[in-house]
């Protein structure tokens, strides 16, 4: 079946595919609540983000508070759940202003033994206060369908872009071996057993990602800059969509943005199926798949179901 992409509210493109798609793997990245409407880049070079005078049009408003926000959520992660397949992983993506109560309400809806635990995310960017800690990170949280479905959230460890490097105390301590090639490498006996591991492969990577770096780090001139605020960098979703799912696999996005998610999963070989609620963000992906040559279908999504689509 073909990528589908729609304009509507993702309770509604979960109402209106047809009844046997499930999702493989989720990932949302809602308004954060930061107090202001957030507003696209009106040219290269200016500004994006919180809403200026010289900024372009309104992408959407997030002037609503965490409690809010909770509440806009509750029913649509209900509708998302409910096509999630078994073995499936959301991805929530969200920073310290929402974060604790959003993890609150996934616990009701999908059982405090879904949470599969969460990536910090270090951007390389963000508030500077003169008053406490610098925000520098957001959270991502990852839940299953349900508790009973705990199921592998890492599906190929050996990815290298699911790898990061030996800390330099532990290949001091223990990678004291070089085999024919030169390599060096450790072993270990586990049930009688010996592994071999091998320095330059790394090791799995952990929940705390420094690597990536956000947008506003980066030129605006850059390849994948849309000029959507908030948009997320391409290799953020491409390392969730590898450790996540599988070649094949249904990929949904259904506040997407600029499509970023959308872009990552059609190159690595998933189904998409995206939406969002904001017209600014449907034409924002839809110029950016087309841009990319990547072929979708427009899922229909009916017009009463439309009506609360924002401007």
């Amino acid at each position: 079946m073909s990528h589908l992409f729609a304009l509507g509210d993702a309770a509604d493109v979960c109402a209106a595919l047809p009844a046997d798609v499930r999702f493989d793997l989720v990932y949302l990245d809602p308004p954060f609540g930061v107090g202001t409407t957030m507003a696209a880049r009106a040219a290269r070079g200016q500004a994006r983000g919180r809403r200026r005078p010289e900024s372009g049009p309104d992408a959407y408003d997030d002037r609503a508070g965490a409690e809010a926000l909770v509440a806009m959520l509750a029913p649509r992660l209900e509708a998302i759940r409910d096509r999630m397949a078994e073995g499936a992983t959301l991805y929530l993506h969200l920073d310290h202003r929402a974060v604790h109560d959003a993890k609150v309400a996934c616990d009701r809806l999908f059982g405090r033994g879904a949470f599969l635990g969460e990536i910090i995310w270090a951007p390389g960017n963000g508030g500077r206060g003169a008053r406490g800690f610098s925000v520098t990170h957001q959270t991502i949280l990852l839940y299953a369908r349900a508790a009973s479905e705990r199921g592998q959230v890492v599906y190929n460890a050996a990815d290298p872009m699911l790898r990061e490097p030996f800390a330099e105390t532990s290949l001091a301590m223990h990678f004291k071996h070089r085999d024919e090639d030169g390599r060096l490498y450790r072993e270990r006996v586990l049930g009688g057993k010996a592994y071999r591991y091998y320095a330059d492969e790394g090791r799995r990577l952990g929940s705390v990602w420094t690597d990536i770096p956000g947008m506003v780090a980066n030129t605006p001139l850059r390849r994948e800059a849309t000029g959507y605020p908030t948009q997320k960098p391409e290799r953020l979703l491409e390392r969730i969509v590898r450790a996540s799912s599988a070649p094949g696999a249904t990929v949904a996005d259904l506040m997407c943005g600029s499509g970023t998610t959308l872009v990552a999963a059609a190159r690595l070989g998933r189904r998409f199926i995206g939406g969002d609620r904001s017209q600014l963000a449907f034409a924002t992906a839809r110029e950016r798949l087309d841009r990319e040559g990547i072929a979708y279908s427009l899922l229909e999504v009916p017009e009463a179901l439309r009506d609360g689509a924002e401007p």
